[in-house]
């Protein structure tokens, strides 16, 4: 988390290996990752959905299955995960609509149906729901987060929206100026914010009042 410009975004794409470092290092699993064109398989435990949706021509059922088809998966094998994430985002009565005519929330649901169903062992979100209108932005959140707890997925998740954070995420770092400032256990770090983030979080908590569906509201 982290006002515009902090560096969230250039950060995820260097952990997601889309991006390249200028220096320092990145371990997966303890090992370090060279600082180059990355592997493949290294490149298919991850996977990433950004703020827009980037679905290509095509239906629904064909944008979620591209990544099963470009790992060669049998078709009998995609219908079958195709069909179980579309059920999980509900989405299943789209299957066969084209992808430009989606509305904002059905794309974002396609978008990340498709970052799920090749089983990542880390997801990188970069602002996914901040293009949503405030009713779609909470229906989708809620659904994401009973689906991420249920398949126990590692999620790194970008955004500059306190509500956003408070309630999908465990742990918090805060980016300001490109550095991390402070990280720890969200809640703590948002009750208790250093001098170098206190700026920032107390804008949000003096203009945006938590919406009632939120189940852990911030200590003001």
């Amino acid at each position: 988390m982290g006002p515009n410009g902090a560096g969230k975004s250039t950060l995820l794409k260097v952990m997601a290996l889309l991006d390249r470092m200028s220096s320092g290092e990145i371990l997966y699993r303890g090992q370090v990752i060279p600082n180059g064109t990355p592997s493949l398989e290294l490149r298919r435990k991850f996977s990433v959905a950004l703020q827009q949706s980037l679905l290509l021509e095509g239906s629904v059922f064909q944008n979620i299955a591209i990544g099963l088809r470009l790992r060669k998966v049998p078709k009998s094998v995609i219908k079958e995960k195709v069909a179980l994430w579309m059920e999980q985002f509900q989405i299943s009565h789209l299957a066969k609509k084209n992808s430009h005519y989606l509305s904002g929330g059905e794309a974002q649901r396609v978008n990340l149906a498709r970052a799920m169903i090749v089983d990542p062992e880390i997801l990188f979100l970069d602002e996914p729901f901040s293009a949503l209108d405030f009713p779609t932005k909470i229906k989708l959140m809620d659904d994401f987060k009973g689906i991420v707890e249920r398949s126990g997925t590692t999620t790194a998740f970008v955004s500059h929206d306190l509500m956003e954070i408070n309630y999908l995420t465990n742990s918090l770092a805060i980016m300001v100026n490109g550095e991390v400032k402070q990280h720890g256990p969200t809640q703590r770090v948002l009750e208790h914010p250093n001098s170098a983030t206190s700026p920032f979080l107390n804008e949000w908590k003096k203009f945006y009042q938590v919406n009632s569906r939120i189940e852990k509201p911030l200590s003001m």
